[in-house]
């Protein structure tokens, strides 16, 4: 892969239509919800087609999802969008993570960011929500790196080894560069081809 493309790789929230620059609490949750689903065991195509899915139902605040209720994520979302061995599951998740989003940060992840410490604290905040571990909590930071001031997670063991064998220096980049997110957007997409 040319570095040139890499370094011009597209966001995976830009492929969805969020718009992470403007850091506006709506498109940080549609990011969010996103990201939960991109950090569950199933293929990317499901993931996009589950958060499609959440777009066309116009379920993409905390209070829709809530009022939607539980067993209308599971049938018809999750199930439409390609879910079909874990819809309970990560139906709870999004309902329980919305619950929390609500009770702990009035809804924003914005208000999230501004009470962590740094960016260490900011990881064990996200981590903290119900079913996201280390993946979802990268994959939602990393895109945010260039964004916000405290998110700067480590990259991927992926994106380190997809690097090494495609020859990038990552060390070359400023990590909270958009350049940077686009590699590792793009070193991603290529480990997962």
């Amino acid at each position: 892969m040319e570095l040139e493309a890499l370094e011009d790789s597209e966001l995976y929230s830009e492929e969805l239509g969020i718009d992470l620059a403007g850091t506006e609490d709506g498109e940080l949750f549609e990011w969010f919800l996103a990201s939960t689903l991109y950090g569950a065991r199933i293929s990317e195509e499901i993931a996009r087609n589950t958060y499609r899915t959440f777009e066309s139902y116009d379920l993409l605040d905390p209070e829709a999802i809530l009022d939607a209720g539980l067993d209308y994520l599971i049938d018809p979302i999750m199930r439409e969008g390609g879910y079909v061995r874990y819809d309970n599951q990560r139906s709870t998740q999004v309902v329980r993570d919305c619950e929390t989003l609500l009770d702990e940060y009035d809804g924003r992840l914005n208000r999230l960011h501004e009470t962590a410490d740094d960016s260490d604290d900011l990881e064990g905040r996200v981590d903290a929500f119900y079913g996201v571990g280390p993946v979802t909590t990268n994959i939602f930071l990393r895109e945010l790196r260039p964004f916000w001031e405290k998110s700067d997670p480590d990259p991927l063991p992926v994106v380190y080894e997809e690097a090494e064998r495609v020859g990038v220096d990552l060390d070359r980049y400023d990590r909270k560069s958009l350049t940077f997110a686009r590699v590792e957007a793009g070193l991603i997409r290529a480990h997962h081809e």
